[in-house]
């Protein structure tokens, strides 16, 4: 993928682009194409958590993020295919990836402080 787009970042702003077309499908009820689109969505931000595997902030973040795509495509589903009642499970995805994000700054932010994340904070 990365012969495709010349840098990660291009890579980014490509997956906003498909989680917004499987988003606004699932808002116009498009079943098919909000459907179909949850794979390449997903699948491109899970290529992004291997590319940040190296970065503790990165990676939690980007999982946090793949845990959000997770729970649209469960609650999209559920409203599409099954009367709105995989809402709960949609929560699940959603509160794991709240406790991602809890334990990262309560446990870790202050100690990653040795990449260019902190220093480009101040």
């Amino acid at each position: 993928m990365k012969k495709l787009f010349k840098s990660e970042r291009a890579i980014e702003n490509a997956h906003v682009f498909l989680w917004l077309l499987k988003d606004s499908s699932w808002c116009h009820s498009w079943r098919w194409l909000g459907v179909t689109m949850i794979i390449p969505t997903l699948a491109v931000q899970l290529y992004l958590c291997w590319l940040s595997r190296k970065h503790i902030h990165e990676i939690l973040h980007n999982i946090a993020v793949a845990l959000w795509i997770s729970a649209n495509a469960t609650w999209m589903l559920g409203e599409f295919f099954a009367d709105d009642s995989w809402r709960g499970f949609a929560q699940w995805f959603f509160d794991a990836g709240i406790a991602l994000m809890v334990y990262y700054y309560v446990f870790l932010f202050r100690k990653d402080t040795g990449d260019d994340h902190a220093s480009s904070n101040g």
